[in-house]
């Protein structure tokens, strides 16, 4: 399906979609990639264009003669500078959304995938896609989680207004794996941890006790997910997850045991430590062929020796909360 095709990928130098790239160029596309990155982490058989893609007009440059579109461009951080910045994500968030699909619509291109997130959901022990429009994101995805909705929405006015039905929307977990975002002011929590511990710090200081079960995904299973979901376009969401129990404790575990020089852990249960069990429902994303590969003790491994090797070079990522919005 995939071999010949014009594709762009927006946000294709980030942690899903530079592995994303790495499989379409494998599959024989001709791929387009638009992100604020450096050039030297876009892949060098791919097209690289440099674009603020909270303008429409260059959105309908990036969409320009391309067949389908991955939309993967976003705002990551952390909680808490969620909780100082909001702005930094509602709105460059909103406009993404927005821009994107309207430029995707005047180019007539043929298929697009809207990458969503898990904070579009309520507190739950488990995610199921269909209870997203029942209830209100959390307050810890307050901002993130209602602008990605609206993205969901403007797919769904798309499809009864101008027939453009062939919009594919999944909900990523919590997504680690290479090239994340391992800057100690915004990074989410693995990044976060792998940094500080491979850096040296120690203690290892810990929020919370250790007890929150989250849905962890290495980056590679969310882009096999993606290929998927827009060769199959199901007709709905679909939760792109690992579908399995991990501890944070679990997580500095398999940290602290990958590393020759081991920490003192010290748990802060002083700190806030987020909702207390977050699991995505995958039944969905089987249904259309999707099966997770990486074990999180290979994907914390993984990460880890990438980190290693790229230590010195992670800054190269655009980092709009300390450069601001492109003029």
């Amino acid at each position: 399906m995939y071999a010949g095709k014009k594709i762009l990928v927006t946000g294709g130098t980030g942690l899903i979609g530079t592995p994303l790239v790495r499989m379409l160029v494998e599959r024989g596309s001709e791929v387009r990639i638009v992100s604020l990155d450096d050039l030297s982490r876009g892949h060098p058989k791919a097209e690289f264009m440099r674009l603020d893609l909270t303008r429409l007009d260059n959105c309908l440059k990036a969409c320009d003669g391309m067949e389908f579109v991955f939309n993967l461009v976003g705002i990551k951080g952390s909680p808490a500078m969620t909780a100082k910045k909001p702005a930094s994500f509602f709105v460059p968030t909103i406009l993404f959304n927005t821009n994107m699909m309207e430029a995707a619509r005047l180019c007539d291109v043929q298929r697009y995938l809207y990458t969503s997130t898990i904070g579009v959901y309520s507190p739950a022990e488990v995610f199921y896609e269909d209870d997203v429009w029942k209830s209100f994101p959390s307050e810890n995805d307050r901002f993130a989680g209602w602008a990605k909705r609206m993205g969901e929405l403007q797919a769904q006015a798309y499809k009864i207004e101008y027939g453009f039905s062939n919009i594919a929307i999944v909900r990523p977990a919590n997504v680690y794996g290479p090239y994340d975002n391992f800057d100690p002011g915004n990074a989410m929590v693995i990044p976060s941890l792998i940094k500080r511990a491979m850096d040296g710090e120690n203690p290892l200081t810990v929020w919370g006790d250790g007890s929150q079960i989250r849905d962890f995904i290495h980056a590679k299973d969310v882009a096999s997910g993606m290929l998927l979901a827009l060769e199959k376009m199901p007709a709905s969401a679909v939760n792109i997850g690992s579908g399995i129990e991990v501890s944070i404790k679990r997580i500095v575990e398999l940290i602290v045991d990958n590393l020759e020089l081991k920490p003192k852990v010290i748990w802060d249960i002083s700190k806030p430590s987020g909702d207390k069990k977050r699991l995505m429902d995958i039944t969905r994303a089987r249904s259309i062929g999707f099966k997770p590969q990486i074990t999180i003790e290979e994907g914390i491994k993984d990460t880890m020796a990438w980190y290693l090797e790229n230590r010195d070079s992670v800054g190269k990522r655009y980092n709009v909360f300390t450069e601001g919005p492109e003029k």
